[in-house]
């Protein structure tokens, strides 16, 4: 038998694959059988059977939803990082106002537990500075500085114990940022700042403002240490 003798169409078994790409070839079927649009019944979960068109619009009328819910959730976020910039614009002000490092760490611990509703706030630095402050961690943290933030300007997320009672002297419950202080190539140390919601300080995290963040108080907390 040849290889190329033509199968007779009645032999065809029909598929779904075949049937749709049939429906895709030729669009003007539904012109030609208008019927079959009015006739076309299709299984729901909630309504029994519904047409085809009834069909159609629930789908547009799920899109239409999608993208109002993808809308009021950009939206909010654009207010939520709004909100975010007007404050930092302000604690920016603040900073570059105050006149010693103890005034600073004041100011610090103040935006991050009453603005920004975050639990505790402490800094721990390289070097030996005449600073006398409750946001001071004192014990040695330069393992932590190493392990962390060796690569990194900042970590994100859980820590262990020994380092929860090395930074804050005690358990912290939730997340932590550490963020690296480095100005013009010598590092200070870091600030750590902990959120009693553990997903509050995620790795995805966008660090656009904490970046600017970072840099001003690197410099001015350097400025301030220096004059003490």
């Amino acid at each position: 038998m040849s290889e190329n003798k033509r199968v007779p169409e009645q032999e065809l078994a029909l598929t779904d694959e075949l049937i749709a790409d049939y429906l895709l070839d030729n669009p003007e079927f539904f012109n030609r059988a208008p019927h079959v649009l009015t006739a076309l019944r299709l299984a729901d979960p909630h309504r029994g059977t519904i047409s085809l068109v009834e069909r159609q619009q629930q789908q547009l009328r799920q899109k239409v939803q999608s993208l109002e819910e993808e809308i009021t959730q950009l939206m909010s976020v654009a207010n939520h990082n709004e909100r975010l910039f007007m404050l930092y614009s302000d604690l920016y002000l603040r900073l570059i106002d105050c006149d010693s490092a103890a005034e600073l760490l004041d100011c610090l611990h103040r935006a991050t537990t009453e603005l920004l509703s975050l639990s505790q706030l402490k800094l721990w630095l390289t070097g030996e500075f005449s600073l006398d402050h409750a946001s001071l961690s004192q014990n040695d943290c330069g393992g932590i500085l190493q392990n962390r933030l060796a690569e990194e300007d900042y970590y994100f997320g859980r820590l262990q114990q020994s380092e929860q009672q090395l930074i804050f002297s005690g358990p912290t419950l939730g997340s932590v940022v550490l963020i690296k202080l480095s100005h013009e190539q010598q590092t200070l140390g870091f600030l750590a700042i902990s959120s009693d919601d553990a997903e509050h300080f995620d790795p995805r995290m966008d660090t656009l403002l904490l970046g600017q963040f970072r840099k001003l108080v690197a410099k001015l907390l350097l400025q301030q240490l220096q004059q003490d």
